[in-house]
């Protein structure tokens, strides 16, 4: 029986609420209208590069695409081909292949991987990304065949904290897959040379993933696309860099950060395979990336030419914009994107027709149906595990009653509690300003009708937060009840299935470096005012994201208990993490399990571990598979914590807390470059009728707050190099 375990909702955070599409400029542009919108325009499409004619006929002769067009289409100009990564398939973030007609107006035509080729080969709940096409070559009077070359996250892994990143290649002509990263090897960023004959990769060969979110440090493999001649030949060829492009056969460009002191900045350097030399191509008085080689002299980068803070709202220069550097001229550049859309961001730009046009991704604001209004939608994911569906809610911190018939979160400014019950979709709560609300949870009586959310500054163990119930929350009539006292940080409360207490964790006891531990509420109804509060664990730590289980024996929670007395005070500059996940039995406190962690030293994270209804699973949110893309491709955020990763669950023992310690199989539930977080399990599945919060995955319903900094010449708003409306997470 299908999701007959229920469902998971969860939110997405650093995913634009705005749908990136592909575009392209000629060199250079002169104004707006010299931008062409290259897709359909439907859903989230980003990370593109053209098909070489040649390869482009090879696709056309498959089944599929026969009837499409013809080789003639190609010959004259009037087709041609892209391949890039799309969420239409079942809101999974895998490569497409479009078929552009250059009519008046064009045509476009989108067809999945799986549609042209092999289901077996490109189905099920994975990621993929950087197509390219290599071979076409000749070896004697053999003519190599062509090959789709990409990353895909498809085979697990159960190595914690380990990607899931594989470079495969794929024959064009038969749809033979193989693998082309070593085993053992992950890779990212794959990039053909001009022949068609080398493969250039970022690589975690011999190093791993280090818990980095931005300055990955990996190194740059080469090795053959054809191995059946002379074999792979991989060999390290750049040591830190990311990101390679080929100028030609012998000349790569990359990106890396460097450090000068007190500062940093990205820059995009250039590499002679023959010599070993390396030049810097931009220069380091700004930031830039993501190359795409024109020629030997030429390279498309996208740069930021001036950086920004959280609370900027940014200036022309302080957006992403294209731009083409020549290393035989010093110190200019061609301008792409600021004659076209000055406040917008433009990312990881390719080469069209020999570098006359340059193509890269924006988000797409024509699409929005009016100005300044962000859509929020809710998303059913295709899910690994058939007896669970998923879905991603827009809006932060998801939460369900137990009964199945209301969905309530807060928007992303953490500004209003918004609601999903059979009489729609509504706010029930609302403050004054951003930053003032998070984290709701419904009392687990249904008849209660009951929420509970934190009241004031989210991450800033400082502040004083509270937890708030509001009572009647279906009726919206905005009643709240303070349950907490004096200037403590108060947050993540979860009520037992009685309804009567409730569990949350809180500095109170925490000392000048404000540790959180677990406390307990006797009376739910009033908190503080009039009931009992008793501690439930107690140590120089962190415990928070507790709730308490289906049956009301035990609470779950994350905790940086294990961490090494040794561990640094930071990581890559960020949360130093070693957050993992516990079991507590409530009736007899002393019984603590640690149930999951990260890392095998503990390090990195396991956040927000929810119970499936039954009891019987535990999900959360971790870094259990690193990262699945080079994050500086990415929106990026200048905040204090790193981001989590996926979705993940393990399988419990819902009898004996012993049998609970150190689960090592997990399962991965989602595969995303965003951040997936703030997981929530209900019981009924997202096809039952009697969830009225069905509906909006049915009619894909919207709530649009406005959004005040989104321009109309296709600027997202964001502040600094995201956008206002962020999802943020604390502890």
């Amino acid at each position: 029986m299908g999701e007959n375990r229920g469902s998971i909702a969860f939110f997405a955070t650093y995913r634009p609420p705005v749908p990136l599409d592909i575009f392209s400029c000629p060199v250079p542009p002169s104004s707006k209208e010299d931008e062409l919108h290259l897709t359909d325009g439907n859903f989230f499409n980003y990370d593109c590069q053209v098909i070489p004619p040649a390869a482009l006929k090879t696709i056309l002769r498959r089944p599929k695409l026969a009837s499409e067009a013809t080789e003639a289409d190609v010959d004259s100009g009037h087709l041609t081909g892209l391949i890039f990564v799309s969420e239409r398939e079942n809101n999974l973030e895998i490569l497409h292949i479009a078929l552009r007609f250059n009519d008046n107006p064009p045509k476009v035509k989108v067809f999945s991987l799986a549609d042209v080729y092999d289901a077996n080969t490109f189905g099920g709940v994975r990621l993929e990304d950087s197509g390219c096409i290599g071979g076409g070559y000749k070896v004697g009077t053999q003519t190599i065949d062509h090959f789709l070359i990409y990353v895909s996250t498809k085979e697990p892994v159960q190595e914690r904290r380990s990607p899931w990143t594989v470079v495969y290649k794929t024959n064009l002509r038969t749809g033979e897959t193989e693998r082309l990263t070593p085993p053992g090897t992950f890779d990212l960023s794959p990039s053909v040379s001009p022949s068609g004959k080398k493969v250039a990769v970022a690589s975690f060969q011999g190093k791993g993933w280090t818990g980095e979110i931005e300055d990955l440090k990996t190194d740059i493999y080469v090795m053959n696309v054809d191995q059946s001649e002379l074999g792979l030949e991989r060999k390290r060829v750049i040591v830190n860099g990311g990101w390679p492009t080929w100028g030609s056969e012998n000349i790569l460009f990359f990106h890396r950060k460097e450090y000068y002191g007190t500062t940093t900045a990205w820059r995009v350097f250039r590499f002679n395979i023959s010599t070993g030399e390396i030049i810097p191509v931009t220069p380091k008085e700004f930031d830039a990336v993501t190359p795409a080689a024109i020629s030997e002299n030429k390279v498309a980068v996208a740069t930021i030419r001036m950086k920004s803070k959280f609370s900027d709202v940014r200036v022309d220069a302080q957006y992403r914009h294209i731009e083409i550097f020549d290393t035989t001229v010093q110190g200019q550049s061609v301008k792409i994107t600021q004659n076209t859309s000055p406040k917008a961001d433009h990312y990881n730009p390719f080469v069209i027709d020999g570098g006359k046009r340059i193509g890269y991704h924006r988000c797409n604001i024509s699409s929005l149906q009016n100005e300044g209004e962000v859509p929020k939608r809710f998303h059913k994911l295709d899910s690994p595990h058939q007896n669970v569906g998923l879905f991603r809610v827009s809006g932060v911190f998801p939460t369900f009653s137990t009964d199945g018939s209301k969905l309530a979160f807060v928007d992303n400014e953490f500004k209003a509690v918004w609601l999903a019950d059979k009489q729609g979709l509504r706010i029930v709560y609302e403050r004054e300003g951003p930053d003032n609300c998070f984290a709701p949870v419904w009392n687990q009586n249904p008849e209660k009708d009951i929420l509970y959310v934190c009241m004031g500054p989210s991450f800033n163990a400082g502040k004083q937060l509270d937890i708030v119930a509001i009572p009647d929350a279906s009726s919206g009539s905005g009643q709240r009840r303070r349950l907490t006292k004096g200037k403590f940080n108060n947050a993540f409360p979860s009520t037992d299935p009685t309804g009567e207490r409730l569990v949350f964790r809180s500095t109170r006891d925490g000392g000048d470096k404000k540790y959180k531990n677990l406390y307990i509420m006797e009376k739910a109804d009033v908190g503080e005012y009039g009931g009992k509060i008793t501690r439930l664990t107690n140590g120089p730590w962190v415990d928070t994201h507790c709730q308490w289980s289906p049956r009301g024996d035990w609470v779950v929670f994350s905790s940086t208990r294990d961490k090494p007395k040794d561990a640094p005070p930071l990581d890559n500059g960020l949360d130093p993490g070693y957050y993992a996940a516990f079991l507590v039995n409530v009736n007899n406190p002393s019984v603590v399990v640690r149930v999951v962690q990260s890392g095998y030293d503990i390090a990195g994270h396991v956040n927000h571990p929810v119970f499936c209804p039954d009891g019987k699973s535990i999900a959360f949110t971790s870094d259990l598979a690193a990262v699945s893309a080079d994050p500086i491709s990415l929106p990026l955020f200048i905040h204090s914590v790193r981001p989590y990763g996926d979705i993940f669950m393990v399988d419990i023992d819902p009898d004996d807390i012993t049998k609970n310690e150190n689960v090592q199989k997990f399962h991965r539930v989602t595969h995303s470059r965003y951040e997936y977080s703030t997981p929530c399990w209900t019981i009924f599945s997202t096809n039952d009728p009697n969830a009225q919060w069905n509906l909006l995955l049915q009619e894909a319903f919207e709530f649009e707050p406005a959004c005040p900094y989104t321009y109309p010449d296709g600027g997202e708003g964001w502040h600094m190099t995201g956008h206002l409306c962020i999802g943020r997470r604390c502890c």
